[in-house]
């Protein structure tokens, strides 16, 4: 995982739960959801997370993707206990790397690699 500038770095969080316990069917998952903005921007500096970057709901496969910039997982892990998201959801936390640097750094690479 590069860094960025600032220390931070993206991460993808990705939230599954059943449809059973989807905030379209379920009271106590809707209140939850309800919630989930206000709760996430209030604790981001509690949990040394930069900002959210963006919140996607894909509402038929009961699943969400939000993208972080932070520090490290374990405080986005932390701040998914502490807001209740993981109270229904199975949560995955992945290291994103943006496209554009990825490329420069293989660029960088091949072009050492052919003056040596």
């Amino acid at each position: 995982m590069m860094a960025q500038d600032s220390g931070y770095f993206l991460f993808s969080v990705t939230a599954v739960h059943s449809p059973e316990s989807c905030p379209l069917n379920n009271n106590d998952s809707k209140q939850i959801f309800l919630h989930l903005d206000s709760k996430i921007k209030k604790n981001l500096k509690t949990f040394d997370i930069k900002r959210l970057v963006e919140f996607y709901v894909s509402v038929l496969e009961h699943q969400w993707t939000l993208i972080f910039e932070a520090k490290n997982a374990h405080d986005i892990e932390k701040l998914c206990i502490e807001i209740g998201m993981s109270k229904y959801n199975t949560i995955k936390i992945v290291p994103l790397n943006r496209f554009d640097i990825v490329i420069k750094k293989l660029r960088t690479e091949q072009k050492q690699a052919l003056e040596s």
